[in-house]
């Protein structure tokens, strides 16, 4: 796990950056998709290109998301996880995503990585792709998720892409530990670049403040949104 801390490293430190731009391309060959979300967001904030592309995806969103906000004033924690869960329903109708999706209810930060890996194996279907947070991301709830589908893909023969959400933030360019020699670089068009950014506002929860209290901050301040919705995405297959 790493410190998630501050405004982190900056969209124009990223973009000043010449290998991201150097980064081998890499357009979806088609078949099955799966795409595993720790929380409700974290599907289109990484992947949401992605999915729009695929077109189709089975989304199986791990938690409800419903500790983003522990101290707030405005939500309990099972109202937030029912608001999230339509913020993500409308994010999926933006992007133009046919999903299915499973809601697996796991507690959010307390993920079972055993019992996710199981029920991801009865749902990768051999040979097809899924996409999940990159294990080493920084945050609890995404490296497991990272490592589950990791092994769930080995077992079936699934081919993983893992998606940085957080390691955007802690990371700079050239950092030893993110596996940059493994990354590949989704060019979004424009059309599908401006739509994940619309999807992205459907997370108002999120992207806004919940009220004025300090445990009610917005969760994705412009900085962090500014790393998460450029015309392209980085995966590491």
């Amino acid at each position: 796990m790493t410190a998630i801390e501050g405004l982190g490293t900056s969209e124009e430190l990223w973009r000043a950056w010449p290998a991201l731009d150097a980064l081998p391309r890499f357009t979806f060959p088609g078949g099955p998709l799966v795409v595993v979300a720790p929380h409700p967001d974290d599907e289109v904030l990484g992947a949401g290109g992605l999915m729009a592309l695929a077109g189709s995806v089975h989304l199986v969103a791990v938690t409800d998301g419903e500790a983003s906000h522990p101290g707030s004033t405005v939500l309990a924690p099972r109202e937030l996880a029912a608001v999230r869960a339509r913020e993500s329903e409308a994010a999926l109708d933006v992007l133009g995503v046919d999903a299915r999706v499973d809601r697996l209810g796991m507690p959010d930060g307390g993920i079972d990585e055993d019992a996710l890996a199981a029920a991801l194996v009865e749902r990768l279907p051999a040979g097809g792709w899924c996409a999940a947070t990159w294990r080493g991301d920084g945050h609890p709830d995404h490296e497991a998720v990272g490592r589950a589908a990791a092994r769930a893909c080995a077992e079936v023969g699934a081919r993983l892409l893992e998606f940085p959400v957080w390691a955007w933030h802690w990371s700079r360019p050239d950092d030893h530990r993110v596996p940059w020699s493994a990354g590949l670089r989704v060019d979004l068009p424009p059309a599908v670049a401006e739509a994940k950014r619309r999807a992205v506002r459907e997370f108002a929860t999120q992207v806004e403040p919940l009220g004025p209290d300090a445990a009610d901050a917005a969760i994705l301040p412009p900085p962090v949104l500014a790393r998460l919705t450029r015309g392209f995405e980085v995966v590491f297959g």
